[in-house]
């Protein structure tokens, strides 16, 4: 299958900006440019002006947790988490699971997310989610641990994570890569987070882990190990594996430098952090010093909208303010953060660029929109203006998920059905 995007607009970074062409075969990009490709498409998509963007990909998410949106709002952190999330994550049945999982792809594929990183339990049915819809994912199974003499090799969940990774790892035609996780410090011993990280590097894969959420967080880890969380994940060797940090509000300078001498991701999740009080992670320490710094939305129980394009304007506004300084984040700059960031932090290093031999990974951006006139810059129009609803297509490895605001693989309406009957059997 290939489709040719005709006479669109393209951002200020890639030198050229009205009326360029791009090709899309099979599912990747095979060529940008002014003149019209020699090849004939079998479909054309004719661009009239419109914006087309690298998509975008939310690296730290529990998608299941649409079950939860609303539920316990307005609490902090650890009272959130014990009063009300945890206890309700005991009712979770694989079905809930498969179902929540859906509603947030969905969700995602709405606003634009070709992939995600996901932290959860049931992984089975979050990758068939996965496989169903046409989106990308890396999945891990979140593991928690409280025994120091745990027996690694006998753990149940530990071992449901090796299961899942045996059977889904680079299944769907590689949209689905399983890594490996660890819900945080304060819930792993560090026998199992060595095991862990262990595991990882064997099987030559990611690792996701809460780290440095909160101040309490980061100050406990110091209490008992006499550092903080980033060298205790050092001392364990997580951080020798490609390492997904989610949050890392309250790092050390420290740690910063740690985190970029030794290749971490981060996910920055602005809105949930400031749902949940948890403060603002210091974006420009990180950037300065090299991070790979990219966005993510955290579950709908803690954001309640699954927005990578919301994630990136409020990153882009916050740390203006936060610093006293609106040259503190570039609008060309946090569209990267959005997109080829996140697609390096998913090991995923031929996704987000609008570049020949990448993987089509493309949102086109309605410009006839009202909120969208005049764009003066189209990097501007994206942090600063867009909106979800001005999405007209996204294309996931050279597939359409979602076009004139309606899904090609996914039955909306039957899928909202379904999600209601589960949430009123389990969740009522």
């Amino acid at each position: 299958m290939s489709i040719l995007f005709k006479n669109v607009n393209l951002t200020e970074s890639y030198g050229f900006t009205s009326s360029v062409n791009i090709l899309v075969k099979d599912d990747k990009i095979a060529y940008v440019g002014k003149d019209l490709p020699r090849e004939t498409a079998d479909r054309v998509i004719e661009g009239n002006g419109n914006l087309v963007i690298p998509a975008f990909y939310n690296t730290h998410c529990h998608s299941a947790m649409t079950l939860f949106r609303g539920y316990g709002d307005d609490l902090p952190l650890q009272r959130w988490l014990n009063e009300k999330i945890f206890p309700a994550e005991d009712r979770l049945t694989s079905e809930s699971v498969y179902y929540g999982s859906m509603v947030a792809i969905a969700e995602m594929i709405r606003n634009g997310v070709v992939s995600f990183s996901d932290m959860y339990f049931f992984l089975d049915d979050t990758a068939r989610a996965v496989e169903e819809s046409g989106i990308k994912a890396n999945l891990s199974r979140s593991i928690v641990s409280f025994d120091p003499e745990i027996d690694v090799l006998n753990d149940s969940r530990i071992n449901e994570g090796i299961d899942v990774f045996d059977r889904w790892h680079g299944k769907a035609d590689g949209r689905i890569k399983i890594d490996m996780s660890l819900h945080a410090e304060y819930t792993n011993v560090e026998k199992c987070c060595r095991y862990l990280a262990e595991l990882a590097k064997e099987r030559k894969t990611g690792l996701q882990i809460h780290v440095s959420e909160t101040a309490s967080e980061h100050d406990a880890c110091i209490e008992r190990h006499g550092i903080t969380p980033t060298e205790f994940f050092d001392r364990v060797g997580a951080l020798d594996v490609p390492l997904t940090a989610a949050h890392c509000v309250w790092v050390t300078d420290e740690d910063i430098a740690l985190m970029a001498r030794k290749g971490v991701s981060v996910a920055h999740n602005p809105v949930s952090n400031l749902k949940l009080g948890s403060g603002i992670m210091p974006f420009k320490k990180m950037m300065d010093a090299g991070v790979n710094v990219t966005l993510g939305t955290d579950g709908a129980a803690s954001n309640n909208r699954l927005s990578v394009l919301r994630e990136l304007q409020f990153a882009t506004l916050i740390h203006k303010g936060n610093d006293l300084d609106p040259s503190v984040t570039l609008a060309g700059e946090m569209i990267k953060v959005a997109t080829k960031n996140g697609a390096i932090a998913q090991g995923r290093e031929d996704c987000g660029e609008i570049k020949v031999g990448m993987k089509a990974d493309l949102l086109l951006v309605d410009m006839s929109a009202m909120n969208n006139i005049p764009a003066y810059s189209f990097e501007s129009a994206v942090c600063y203006a867009m909106t979800e609803e001005n999405i007209l297509m996204t294309v996931c490895d050279g597939n359409i998920l979602y076009e004139d605001h309606a899904y090609t693989t996914i039955d909306e309406e039957r899928l909202k059905s379904e999600a209601r009957r589960v949430i009123s059997r389990y969740f009522d």
